[in-house]
């Protein structure tokens, strides 16, 4: 069960740190994929291809999948706001604005997550965690000048990923509701089986997945890249680290992932990020810092952090 306070061990902020460095590498593997294949059909093969990989591991490691009705239930509405919803909206986010834009904007996700989690009045809603909110919504604004709803396609794509912030964050609040005492490895691997079997349906109903066919050899490393290391891999940390400290603990990662993202953009993709979009990234993770709480209690005289 996770840990009635608030902290995060030094271990499990070690796993959080490399799950950061995997998902903003995810960034980098969609803006590539995006150049040959279309958002559906990188959905698509990414669930499909991570869940290939997990389903033998589940075998060897932790026997069969369950069969409980419970169990499917939470890991179906999961796989619905942790991968559907998210994974489309972000995909789709990126033909319209840079890689490390979108994880920027992503990093939204926790005050989408504290703020629904107290409306489910499962947590309390403190003064600091409002200030957070209030600020984040202001850096989200500032990124992208001032309106979040202009014209133009970056605007559109800045609501997608806002979008999936949003979902990221309802799923948050999914895990607390419904997933209990579920083996990381057992809900990664379902949540996967689950959202390929829809993504399959959608792909093949709204799109044609046989241009798989003629994507490139680097979309390809793109796609196996981002299935097997940055899902495959990168869900078995998020659901130990889930295990052990909480959901709501879990989401502070993507306060991190920016960093990543926007380097290895800059790096591999030539993208750049405005001025104004560093500054409201700086003031995203401001107001991350804020709900946290741990750099308050580290100013407080007499006070250190856990």
């Amino acid at each position: 069960m996770p840990p009635a306070a608030s902290q995060i061990d030094i271990r499990d902020w070690g796993l959080l740190v490399l799950l950061s460095v995997i998902w903003g590498g995810s960034y980098l593997f969609i803006g590539i994929a995006v150049k040959d294949l279309s958002p559906l059909v990188i959905v698509m093969a990414r669930v499909i291809l991570a869940a290939a990989a997990l389903l033998p591991i589940h075998i060897l490691v932790q026997g069969a999948l369950p069969r409980d009705r419970a169990t499917w239930t939470a890991i179906a509405g999961l796989s619905v706001l942790n991968n559907i919803i998210p994974f489309i909206l972000i995909v789709t986010g990126q033909t319209m604005i840079t890689s490390g834009l979108a994880s920027v904007i992503n990093a939204t996700t926790p005050l989408f997550g504290v703020a629904f989690i107290a409306i489910a009045g499962l947590e309390r809603l403190v003064l600091r965690k409002v200030l957070g909110i209030v600020i984040g919504i202001g850096g989200v604004a500032m990124i992208k000048g001032g309106s979040l709803l202009g014209e133009g396609a970056q605007s559109i794509g800045i609501l997608m990923c806002l979008g999936a912030a949003a979902s990221y964050g309802l799923g948050s609040l999914w895990i607390k509701l419904r997933v209990k005492d579920v083996p990381p490895l057992t809900m990664a691997t379902g949540q996967l089986l689950v959202s390929s079997a829809i993504m399959a349906v959608l792909a093949f109903s709204l799109d044609d997945p046989m241009t798989l066919a003629s994507a490139s050899a680097e979309s390809w490393l793109a796609l196996l890249g981002l299935s097997l290391v940055a899902t495959s891999f990168a869900y078995i940390l998020f659901f130990r680290v889930v295990a052990r400290s909480g959901p709501a603990n879990v989401l502070l990662v993507t306060m991190m992932i920016p960093l990543s993202a926007i380097l290895m953009g800059y790096f591999v993709l030539s993208e750049t990020l405005e001025p104004r979009e560093i500054i409201g990234a700086s003031i995203i993770i401001v107001a991350l810092l804020i709900i946290d709480g741990r750099i308050l209690r580290v100013l407080r005289p007499g006070e250190t952090a856990a």
